[in-house]
Formats: C-alpha cells, structure tokens, sequence
C-alpha cells in the first residue's frame, strides 16, 4: 500500500536530514582523530632545542615571555607541535639576522633556498625555524598591548614548528 503524498515528503525531508548530520557528523569525528594526543614528548623536545636559547649579545629574553613558549595545536585534521621564544634587542635587524644565519647553520638549519633575501627561515628534518621581527601592530593583535621594550631597536620572536605525521616536508 503506498503512502500517503503529504507523509512521503515529510519522511523524505527527515531522512535527509538524518543523512546529512550523519555525514557532518561522521567528517567531525575524523577530524577529532587528528588531535595533539600522544604529542608531549614531541612538545617537550622542541622547547628544549638549542636555537631558542642561542641568542646575539645584547638580546636579552623579553619581560612576560620568560619560558618558552611551547605546545600542540591541531586543525582541519593537521597536528602540529610548535616552540618560540621572544627576545629583546637594541641592535639592529641586520644584526639579529646575521647572527641568525650563522648560528642556525652551525646548529644544523639549512637556510630555505626559496625564501625572500630578507627572510628568516631554515629548515630541519621535519622542522621549520623563523626569525620574526616584532611590531607594535603585531603585538596588539597578539594581545600584548603597547610594549615600547619590544618596538624600540629590533625585538624578534624564534619560531619552530613541525607537523606530526602529515608526510609534509618541512619547508618556508
């Protein structure tokens, strides 16, 4: 016995529905699968690789930023474990970049052949290493406010970064 015209719509919009919550849902829980679970000791390597604390005389490690900054983020299915530290420096960018290309050398970086003159970025086995010099702009919007110590003479932040087990070659 077929049904009804008017209950056949309304079942048809009902499986739909079920159909597609369950597509979202079955894409969400994939993406959960890919969390920063199992990453700590992964963590606790890159905020203890020697290049965070390798630094050009004068630079001393910034007011609030006293620890490396280390930890796991994970999105749209990428994990990724990340260590910086922030410094202070009177100098000059040209300073901290020529330090930079020598000590992340002698520590086994190899500077990105395809990175801008100006750019500071070196790579490692699955590891990416950036010098980034700081703006005031930049740290307001990181929520670190008016810091006159950062934006006066050429304060800079070491970034490393590595994602884990994407089969992504590390690179600028």
């Amino acid at each position: 016995m077929p049904l009804p015209t008017g209950t056949t719509r309304p079942i048809s919009l009902l499986l739909s529905t079920a159909l597609a919550a369950v597509t979202l849902t079955g894409c969400a829980l994939v993406e959960l699968a890919g969390d920063c679970e199992g990453t700590e000791d992964r963590v606790k390597e890159m905020a203890a690789l020697d290049i965070l604390g390798s630094r050009p005389a004068g630079a001393t490690v910034a007011r609030g930023f006293e620890e490396v900054d280390a930890g796991c983020w994970a999105d749209s299915g990428d994990v990724s474990v990340f260590a910086n530290r922030t410094y202070a420096f009177p100098g000059t960018q040209a300073e901290v970049a020529a330090y930079y290309r020598t000590a992340a050398v002698r520590d086994g970086w190899n500077p990105d052949p395809e990175a801008l003159p100006d750019d500071l970025c070196f790579a490692r086995e699955s590891m990416v290493l950036q010098i980034v010099f700081l703006t005031a702009e930049g740290l307001a919007e990181d929520g670190h406010g008016s810091r006159p110590d950062l934006t006066n003479g050429a304060s800079y932040s070491i970034n490393v970064d590595s994602f884990v087990n994407s089969g992504v070659e590390a690179g600028c």
